[in-house]
């Protein structure tokens, strides 16, 4: 029971108990309401949000106040020690678990009343949480829909279905009892090697704020906080994850920054995330350029600022930029952060005597108190805690159907040499690779309960008749090396002790005096990046000995050490591998023939700079072999048929850039065999960021792009190849020829001299807003008013688009404009409006689109964004390399 007097016993008797279905929307939210404003003057609903936060803001004590600016996953009925004093909000990672039995929206919002009811009933001041999810493109628990992955969203350029799609995810939410999603993700993705494009709306501005006001506004007008995020520029040079960026504040203001303005102006979003990188030198946690003087300084935000996941720390682990976690705390809380994210509620402990000690002023903390209370007032959690009766709705068909058609969408075809659709009487079709027996879905994403693969929805497309044959080829790698098995070494040559080898660590790089830690480790198979590999050592001026006896049933096993440079490996005291000196990062093998008999085993690695990679690994030539028998069966099921689906993948998502835009070796070398054949290949491609289809482009008939197309992916795959629906989706990022082109944006400045290469052309394969359809549409009789135009005018581009073909489609018109002389460079060309079309065959369709002339304002010398004196063209057409009207305008601003 909750202390203060008898509410805790009323509130006891009113509520529903926890875990009772039946309980869910309970009328208790009433009654509770009325019993608390009789001693709580906070619960007067007639009070705005805001002057209800200031009058429980005084009743709050300062541990009250330390975790209403913290969140994290967690169990608060099982953990109730850790949150006795509330929290900001709680995620309830166990509802993301599949294997588990299904999870009902009904038992979800069971479980989510369970835990908001410990903190109304079991706190002092019983303060509900925020229930937070993340929500790309789907509510992250299992049973909710599962969309196509935010990129391929993008790829369908439609507002209008974002809205819809991003409608059903707020209303799936709330049916679960969460009420803010840690979306959209507005980074541009200008570099492709980013693991995390899959995320993103693309590598324009434009296109990325309209998709994000789209989600954000969806969301919110249902009753979810949006948090659009990384705040802000989330990779860097190379396309590395949270790499450090130096930015100057016009290309801040002009590039990056808009997508999460229009979010938080034209969206509603009322919070927002910040990056864990450093943006020009300060961690963006902890920067006040952007989360004062932008945010609430220029921008006006009086929504809440959160940190990633651990972000807050990484002032002190990472950037070196804070001594400690209470002064990185300290830092973020001065220069505008609100809420802690960390993945845990004990690693509150870190954070909390900055607050305890005095060194973050009351009056910031107070203001970040306050910010959280009117949120949740204003989302009505302290009248309505728990899930209603109106937000569980019963489960339908229509949300998989949405699915299937947002999938329909965002496929992008890329080539098509006429095989394309199949016809309705072909009679064979082989179905190729792993990823066309299983459903790709992409990062933050859970099981799909009704998804189909490709192999079964082509199956369930034709009827069942046995034409669909099925091998499933090369795993998208098969892995030379795997880390040396567990039960292959012992500490002690009689093998009695726990398997693994015996560690010894050092608090230097040299194995000097006695070791700072001992212990077993049974596999080598560490990155050492953001934690020190032992208790009394730093992340950086160490060495590690490891050392005990290897046995296996062969006569001799090849071995391999991975990583950073500084290693050596003994057997038997003979040295066979050695990388001592400290140069770079690789795997060096060696033979080793153990005659059947147990060796001694000794590896040694040394680091003096920092992060430490380490890894000692065992071949697997089996899993070799069995990939060219995979090949093999695969090429078999080719033969003779009328048509071969190879399904590829590549290896992305969060954390994990990728060097190389092309798909492995094994998927290359089953697309090269599988054409030799003759057979005609479409190679459907799963991948958020882009693939380079070189060198095997000219060998295949078809090459289709899915993204990760989210539950109702197969069965549009398979009525997109069958004809049924007309591909329409366009990209929206460029495509190089090679990753040496990169960067590589449609948008970019113009050039001072060239663009090409000695050995390379400097155009992209293929670019910004392109892709094919079964029809053909012409463009003609562009308008555009007024030809004058001063900022506070709108533009008015019309326009008629026809289907000169005989199917009907979608097309995607792009209006994008160029400046011809103006005060700074301005890129090559920018994207201002787009407008997906749907037209039968031979129909016409008069399309207008608006644009405020004031987003044709351009930087001047002086730092000012603003009109110039200058003519602009207008261009409309199919996409940034396809323009097929032009007309210029005449913008009225300051004189040069």
């Amino acid at each position: 029971m909750r202390r203060g007097g008898c509410w805790g016993l009323l509130a006891t008797l009113l509520l529903p108990v926890a875990g009772d279905a039946q309980g869910v929307g309970a009328t208790a939210d009433t009654q509770v309401s009325a019993a608390r404003a009789a001693t709580a003057p906070w619960m007067d609903a007639r009070k705005s949000p805001d002057a209800r936060a200031r009058l429980l803001l005084a009743r709050m004590t300062l541990e009250e106040k330390f975790w209403q600016l913290y969140m994290t996953p967690g169990d608060p009925p099982r953990d109730s020690a850790g949150f006795a004093h509330g929290a900001f909000g709680v995620q309830l990672l166990d509802l993301r678990d599949a294997r588990k039995p299904p999870t009902s929206a009904l038992a979800a919002a069971a479980r989510a009343d369970s835990v908001q009811r410990f903190f109304v009933e079991r706190t002092r001041l019983g303060i509900p949480a925020i229930l937070f999810e993340e929500g790309v493109h789907g509510l992250m628990q299992d049973g909710a829909t599962v969309f196509p992955q935010a990129i391929g969203l993008a790829a369908a350029w439609d507002t209008a279905l974002m809205t819809q799609v991003a409608g059903v995810i707020a209303r799936e939410s709330r049916a679960r009892g969460v009420r803010q999603l840690l979306s959209p993700v507005l980074n541009l993705a200008r570099d492709p090697r980013w693991g995390r494009v899959e995320e993103t709306y693309g590598e324009d501005a434009w296109l990325s704020a309209a998709m994000g006001a789209a989600y954000s506004r969806a969301l919110e007008r249902n009753g979810v906080v949006a948090t659009p995020k990384h705040f802000v520029a989330n990779y860097g040079d190379g396309g590395r994850d949270s790499y450090p960026v130096a930015l100057d504040q016009a290309t801040l203001e002009d590039l990056y920054l808009p997508p999460f303005r229009a979010a938080l102006d034209r969206g509603g979003a009322r919070s927002i995330m910040a990056a864990y990188n450093s943006v020009n030198g300060v961690p963006a946690t902890a920067n006040t350029a952007l989360l004062t003087t932008t945010l609430r300084g220029a921008w006006n935000f009086g929504g809440v600022v959160i940190a990633d996941q651990g972000g807050v720390g990484g002032a002190s682990v990472l950037h070196k930029t804070a001594a400690n976690y209470a002064e990185s705390v300290e830092q973020a809380m001065r220069a505008g952060l609100d809420v802690l994210f960390q993945s845990r509620a004990s690693d509150a402990r870190l954070f909390w005597p900055a607050f305890r000690d005095g060194r973050i002023p009351h009056d910031v903390i107070d203001r970040a108190v306050l910010r959280v209370l009117r949120l949740k007032f204003a989302l009505g959690l302290f009248d309505h805690p728990y899930v209603g009766p109106a937000d569980v709705t019963p489960p339908d068909d229509s949300a998989h159907s949405l699915a299937v058609r947002a999938a329909e969408a965002s496929l992008v075809l890329l080539h098509n040499n006429g095989v394309l659709p199949l016809r309705a009487g072909t009679a064979r079709i082989a179905v190729l690779g792993s990823a066309a027996s299983e459903t790709p879905l992409g990062g933050y994403s859970v099981v799909a309960r009704r998804g189909m693969s490709l192999i079964s929805a082509l199956n369930h497309r034709l009827a069942g008749r046995d034409t669909v044959r099925h091998a499933g080829g090369p795993h998208m790698d098969t892995p030379t090396w795997r880390p040396l098995a567990t039960a292959m070494v012992t500490c002690d040559s009689a093998g009695t002790q726990v398997n693994g080898l015996c560690a010894e660590y050092f608090a230097n790089p040299g194995f000097d005096g006695l070791p700072a830690s001992r212990r077993v480790d049974r596999r080598v198979d560490f990155n050492w990046t953001f934690s020190p590999p032992a208790p009394g050592l730093g992340t950086e001026w160490y060495s590690v000995r490891w050392s005990g006896f290897i046995t296996a049933r062969d006569d001799s096993v090849r071995l391999a050490v991975e990583g950073d440079d500084g290693y050596r490996l003994w057997i038997d005291d003979s040295l066979v591998i050695d990388a001592d000196r400290k140069t770079s990062y690789g795997l060096r093998d060696a033979t080793i023939a153990l005659g059947g008999k147990r060796r001694t085993i000794r590896l040694q690695y040394r680091q003096s700079a920092g992060p430490g990679r380490i890894r000692l690994l065992l071949e697997t030539p089996r899993r070799q072999e069995s990939g060219a028998q995979d090949i093999d069966e695969a090429v078999n099921a080719a033969r003779g048929a009328d048509a071969a689906i190879i399904a590829v993948t590549v290896d992305e998502g969060e954390f994990r850039d990728r060097a190389s835009l092309r798909i492995s070796a094994p998927q290359q070398a089953l697309i090269d065999r599988v054409a030799a054949t003759g057979t005609p290949c479409v190679v459907v491609v799963y991948a958020g960021g882009a693939v380079i289809p070189l060198p095997w482009l000219d060998r295949t008939a078809a090459v289709l792009q899915a993204f990760y197309p989210g539950e109702g992916g197969g069965e549009a795959i398979a009525r997109v190849l069958f004809g049924d629906a007309n591909p329409a989706g366009r990209l929206p990022y460029t495509v190089p020829r090679a990753e040496g082109q990169l960067p590589l944006v449609y948008d970019h400045l113009p050039t001072g001299r060239g663009d090409d290469y000695v050995d390379l052309t400097g155009q992209p394969l293929f670019p910004f807003g392109f892709g094919l359809s079964y029809t053909q549409f012409s463009y003609r009789d562009l308008t555009v008013t007024p030809l004058r135009a001063a900022a506070r005018d709108t533009v008015r581009v019309r326009f008629v688009v026809r289907n000169t073909g005989e199917r009907a489609g979608d097309e995607v018109a792009q209006l994008y404009v160029r400046h011809v002389l103006a005060p700074t460079a301005q890129p090559v060309l920018a994207l201002r409006g787009f407008a997906r079309v749907a037209l039968q065959a031979g129909e016409e369709k008069v399309v207008e689109m608006t644009l405020p002339a004031r987003a044709l304002a351009v930087r001047h010398p002086d730092g000012r964004r603003a009109l110039a004196e200058e003519d602009v063209r207008v261009y409309v057409g199919a996409s940034s390399r396809d323009l097929r009207l032009r007309a210029v305008l005449h913008a009225v601003g300051g004189k040069r």
